[in-house]
């Protein structure tokens, strides 16, 4: 599977499992179409995969995918973007056709994490 980080998505991951998790832990993503603006994602930390993920080791985190997941991460970068609008991972897929009404990218929206 090819899927890429950039140092801010890493940097939140680490900080979502170790707070709503521990060592060990990893963070479940389901990524789902979204329509013309990309990709939408649900998450969550679980201390293993749940029926029908596959695990990926990262240096520095565990990443549970189901395979719909699996397909459309395939090749894509994710980052972690905060503004002073907006704070989420946002989806860079070079394979995607911007429509009119957007880019390629996705921003999908995060709950408020404790500051470390």
């Amino acid at each position: 599977m090819n899927i890429q980080f950039t140092p801010a998505a890493e940097k939140f991951i680490r900080r979502l499992v170790m707070f709503d998790g521990g060592p060990g832990y990893g963070l479940s993503l389901l990524v789902s179409p979204g329509g013309c603006s990309g990709m939408s994602a649900e998450f969550s930390v679980h201390p293993a995969p749940r029926e029908g993920e596959q695990a990926f080791d990262f240096p520095s985190f565990k990443l549970f995918l189901p395979a719909q997941s699996r397909l459309l991460l395939d090749g894509v970068t994710i980052d972690f973007k905060e503004t002073a609008t907006s704070t989420g991972f946002s989806f860079i897929d070079p394979k995607a056709k911007a429509c009119g009404c957007s880019s390629t990218q996705s921003v999908v929206e995060l709950p408020e994490l404790p500051v470390a």
